[in-house]
């Protein structure tokens, strides 16, 4: 009886066979759908593809026109940082060289000691309150 089962199965096999013969055209048209359909998808990625590599070249165009304005802000920045320190250091050298000509004008009006002895009557004071 195994031996009929495993013979049964042939006779559908034979069956097709003899069914294709007789309605090619039926298979040739889905042939041609199956084709035209992989053609369609075909032509879909090679388009998803080119968007894609232009929006790669525009993202890299923004990155690029990015990068340098960057470049040219941050070289702006450092000049005036350079411009900023060179005047705080000027600001500096004229406000030590104006303390200096105050103390130098004090000591020619002989006031230096006369501001000496305000501090000092100023200290004893405050102290003199505190008490």
């Amino acid at each position: 009886m195994a031996d009929n089962t495993d013979s049964a199965p042939s006779l559908p096999t034979a069956a097709p066979l003899s069914l294709k013969n007789g309605d090619v055209t039926p298979l040739n048209s889905k042939i041609a759908e199956l084709s035209e359909s992989r053609a369609e998808l075909l032509n879909r990625i090679q388009s998803l593809k080119n968007d894609l590599q232009s929006w790669r070249l525009k993202l890299d165009t923004q990155v690029k026109s990015y990068r340098d304005e960057l470049s040219d802000l941050k070289k702006t920045l450092n000049v005036e940082v350079d411009q900023l320190r060179s005047e705080f250091k000027e600001l500096r050298t004229t406000l030590q060289q104006q303390q200096e000509d105050v103390t130098v004008s004090l000591k020619n009006l002989g006031l230096q000691d006369v501001a000496g002895d305000v501090k000092d009557t100023k200290g004893s004071t405050v102290e003199g309150e505190t008490m």
